[in-house]
């Protein structure tokens, strides 16, 4: 998909904004998993995701082909969004931002923080995605898509930061919404030519990637209701599914209940704030730790960016919804 010096200039334009984030190998979690376990820490960035590497370049891209461009209009749950606005405002762009009724409010609130014109729509994220991309039309908007391939291209550039601080990781295990994260890894580990297993992870309840990979065609699912909502996607992506269906080696689904207690295990044993989207890598990983006992294992801690009343009812023992 990408040669290494695609990623290593895509790197350089990212890290002017973005600078490279921490990886880890944590003993204590290490010592409970039972591996020798390496978190990528994305929730340290600007925006508190991996997202925000996305934002960079697709911004980037689109000044460049576009120019006379007003502004953009996307959909997200809220990191897509925090990175789009961010980028967009800094090159002088209007970004139009559509969340579904019932949104994260905290994300909302970082959004409009980061210049976002902020409209609910819709009860889901992919009822929004659909009014994002006629409003984009109707108005004039460039539609940042939830994959395109210079979302992809900055993306990677976590995984190139990863592969090349620790490239002996057996297994890297990635959570997926829509698929920009566990493409970046994917492409990243192809072109550094490494034979690094690559799992992706989805929610029992959002499982539209499993049930396609499965099946070998794109299944639709009725609902996406997780807790974890940067996974909350009923409709995959064709162009994603079509590098992870045959670059990833497994795709591993979880409970409301594994995601919580793996964002317990991360404020346990390493003192950090995972979203539920964020906590997805170990929380397979957890559900694996036989088949990965004494491997060297990587987890993306993709996201930090949970709701307080959310995360106090995950440090008190409960599952969000349950």
């Amino acid at each position: 998909m990408f040669t290494v010096e695609e990623l290593q200039d895509a790197a350089a334009l990212v890290h002017r904004s973005v600078p490279p984030s921490l990886e880890y190998a944590w003993p204590l979690l290490s010592s409970e998993v039972g591996a020798e376990v390496w978190v990528k820490h994305e929730n340290h960035n600007p925006t508190g995701a991996f997202k925000a590497r996305g934002g960079v370049t697709y911004i980037d891209w689109l000044k460049r082909t576009r120019p006379g461009l007003r502004g953009i209009c996307t959909a997200t749950r809220g990191n897509h969004g925090q990175s789009q606005a961010r980028a967009a405002v800094a090159a002088g762009l209007l970004a139009k931002i559509y969340v579904p009724y019932g949104n994260s409010v905290e994300k909302n609130a970082a959004m409009k923080a980061f210049g976002a014109d902020l409209i609910e729509h819709g009860a889901d994220f992919d009822v929004a995605k659909d009014e994002a991309f006629r409003v984009a039309a109707a108005e004039d908007l460039a539609i940042v898509p939830p994959f395109h391939r210079e979302l992809v291209r900055g993306v990677a550039t976590y995984a190139l930061e990863f592969f090349t601080a620790a490239p002996d990781m057996d297994t890297v295990y990635v959570p997926i919404g829509c698929g920009s994260g566990i493409c970046g890894v994917i492409a990243a580990r192809d072109a550094l030519g490494l034979a690094t297993r690559v799992v992706g992870v989805v929610a029992d309840r959002a499982d539209c990637v499993k049930k396609s990979v499965e099946a070998g065609r794109l299944i639709e699912t009725n609902s996406a209701d997780t807790f974890a909502d940067g996974a909350a996607v009923r409709i995959p992506v064709q162009e994603a599914y079509d590098i992870y269906s045959t670059g990833a080696d497994r795709i591993v689904s979880l409970s409301e209940d594994e995601i919580a207690a793996a964002m317990r295990l991360y404020y346990r044993t390493t003192h950090n704030l995972a979203e539920g989207a964020g906590a997805m890598g170990l929380a397979a990983l957890w559900q694996e730790r036989d088949r990965m006992a004494g491997k060297k294992a990587g987890v993306i801690l993709s996201g930090g960016n949970v709701d307080t009343d959310v995360f106090l009812t995950v440090l008190g023992g409960g599952t969000p919804g349950s």
